[in-house]
């Protein structure tokens, strides 16, 4: 588990795919923002819903409702997040993707240290109308752990 000062991060368990499921996916305009693969109707439990327990995988992820997470919140949870990858992990490159209106996490990307890499136009459909997804990456050479940890200067457990 990752303990910061306002988070704590840790493993999805199964008891979190109803919610997630619920929060993330039914939402079908939330489920449109986060994810480029069609919405279809799925059950939580159903083996293919995207929040079921599964292998692990290399990518990590946090998800959030722009109006629910606070500046403070989201970047702790990514200097967390970057602690994991670099340090835990041993990761060279860590790579985030948000929308192009998502501006709050933008900002959050670009105060952790994280240099803009790309835009991809029009690249994601959100019912209707299309959106560019701006593409970030942070290099472990290029880290500055004052910046990227700021926030997260709590003990791993």
């Amino acid at each position: 588990m990752l303990h910061g000062e306002l988070v704590e991060l840790r493993s999805r368990i199964e008891s979190d795919v109803a919610v997630l499921h619920a929060e993330l996916y039914d939402d079908v305009e939330t489920r449109m923002r986060g994810d480029t693969r069609p919405w279809v109707p799925l059950a939580a439990d159903s083996p293919h819903s995207p929040f079921r327990i599964a292998d692990a995988r290399d990518d990590v992820a946090f998800f959030s409702v722009v109006e629910r997470v606070s500046n403070e919140l989201a970047g702790e949870t990514l200097a967390l997040l970057c602690r994991y990858g670099f340090e835990v992990r041993g990761l060279n490159r860590l790579q985030l993707e948000t929308l192009s209106d998502d501006e709050p996490m933008i900002r959050t990307a670009l105060s952790a240290g994280f240099t803009e890499e790309g835009r991809l136009r029009s690249s994601r459909s959100l019912g209707g109308s299309f959106a560019d997804e701006v593409v970030f990456g942070l290099l472990a050479s290029d880290r500055s752990p004052a910046l990227v940890c700021s926030r997260g200067e709590g003990k791993d457990k």
